[in-house]
């Protein structure tokens, strides 16, 4: 029987290929019929599916991005699996590796990521512009909760186009705009180049780059650039603390981080009455391939797909969009429609594989295990697919669940029960919430940067 869809072939076509094998025997099916049974097909499909609750999918999505423990990856090439599954994700730059990444992978070591870059597979930038047009870095390490990407080189024309566009960029600083000026004109360039080319101190022209990167005007040939801005000597005040900080050796040096680079603006892509941005997004051709490519990565990182989950994402791509790409991939047989979480409106995609782990979730008994999550996270679903308050996305703030449901938050260095629970449970809970174990090689980074909590903090918070 044909395929729905597919190209029709003349009778004179049928008849040679049957003289040339005897064996092939020509069906006609009516058009209008085949479309019905396709449609009786992809309904019994979707009422196999049993949907599982909003705990048992967040116990998926643990297993799903290899943060439950019994789950966890290893070695440097799970590191390049994990950013392709997170590939468009945005968090702050400092939260990439205090949290997101060794999270997922045993005893992460950032040369890993630094390869990466440097072999010209991924790239950073920042790809949503600053909220407001004042929005201006300040003193405490701007670039610290700016918010950050982590893609595939290929992919950055992709993920560019479906991010907010970019008002006209504010007015730099004179620093800044003499560094950036450099940049334009020489094009990529080491640190020491642009210290000497710019007649600036490299203070100077470190809290330059480091507006830059706030901006999301540049990026550079690896993330030890982004690590040195972290932990910037230039960015404090106080001088008692800088002759301190100066005392330590730095982890990680601006000498040390490549060359730098202007991010090259992107030219607006249009629909065929000549709109820009949202054109982009309803013509046909590169426009719906874009979309489908947005679809596929979030089908990807989440398993499963619903409207609600466009809110944990920072790219402007229309649920209706996405929608009919994940109809057309279903009609092909290429992912699951159907209702598969409950409580949830619209309709729902799955691919093939989540389906299978999402049944093999539901029928596994909850084990009471805790599960503390950077509020940077992805799996950061407060108030999205669990109930609760929404949790601001810092990269200090922190949810805690149990078998998939939030029991309490960390934020603002306090802690807050969402559960009743017992002085005994609350002690546990508040250890499980604070406790987390840093890998060797990023400790004393993390620590230099601030990005991790102080043992007097943890002690003063757990009693």
């Amino acid at each position: 029987m044909r395929q729905l869809g597919a190209q029709a072939s003349s009778p004179a076509d049928d008849a040679e290929a049957a003289r040339q094998d005897p064996r092939v025997r020509t069906e006609w099916c009516s058009r209008r019929l085949l479309a019905r049974i396709h449609s009786y097909t992809l309904n019994r499909l979707r009422k196999e599916i049993e949907p599982v609750s909003a705990s048992d999918f967040m116990r998926f999505l643990f297993v799903w991005q290899k943060v439950a423990p019994d789950h966890k990856v290893e070695g440097g090439a799970s590191v390049a699996n994990l950013l392709d599954q997170l590939e468009g994700f945005e968090a702050p730059a400092g939260s990439w590796e205090s949290e997101i990444l060794p999270a997922r992978v045993n005893d992460y070591d950032p040369a890993w990521l630094d390869a990466l870059c440097l072999s010209g597979k991924l790239s950073w930038l920042r790809l949503s512009p600053p909220r407001m047009s004042t929005d201006k870095p300040t003193s405490s390490s701007p670039v610290r909760s700016t918010p950050i990407v982590l893609l595939s080189r290929k992919n950055v024309a992709t993920w560019s186009r479906v991010f907010p566009a970019r008002e006209n960029e504010t007015q730099l600083s004179t620093n800044t705009q003499t560094v950036y000026d450099y940049l334009k004109e020489h094009g990529a360039s080491f640190f020491i180049d642009i210290v000497s080319g710019t007649n600036l101190l490299a203070s100077m022209v470190e809290a330059a780059l480091g507006e830059l990167v706030f901006r999301g005007l540049i990026t550079a040939d690896s993330f030890t650039g982004l690590r040195a801005l972290l932990t910037p000597l230039s960015k404090t005040t106080h001088r008692e603390i800088e002759n301190r900080r100066r005392r330590r050796k730095a982890v990680y040096s601006m000498d040390e981080a490549g060359r730098w680079a202007i991010v090259q603006p992107l030219t607006q892509v249009s629909g065929p009455t000549g709109t820009q941005a949202s054109g982009l997004l309803h013509a046909g051709g590169m426009h719906t391939e874009l979309v489908e490519a947005v679809a596929l990565k979030l089908l990807a990182r989440y398993g499963v797909v619903f409207r609600k989950l466009l809110d944990r994402e920072s790219i402007v791509v229309p649920w209706r969009d996405l929608l009919r790409v994940y109809r057309r991939l279903e009609a092909r047989g290429e992912v699951r429609g159907g209702r598969f979480i409950g409580g949830f409106s619209g309709e729902q995609f799955a691919s093939p594989d989540a389906v299978h782990l999402l049944r093999s979730i539901r029928r596994a008994t909850p084990d009471g295990s805790l599960l503390s999550i950077s509020a940077a996270d992805p799996l950061n679903m407060l108030g999205i697919v669990v109930p609760g308050s929404r949790l601001s996305p810092a990269a200090s703030n922190r949810v805690l669940y149990r078998d998939g449901v939030p029991i309490a938050v960390l934020e603002a260095k306090e802690i807050r029960f969402l559960v009743d629970m017992n002085p005994a449970e609350q002690w546990q809970a508040r250890n499980a919430l604070l406790r987390r174990r840093v890998p060797p090689k990023v400790r004393a980074y993390l620590n230099q940067a601030g990005l991790t909590t102080s043992p007097t903090t943890v002690s003063r918070l757990t009693h």
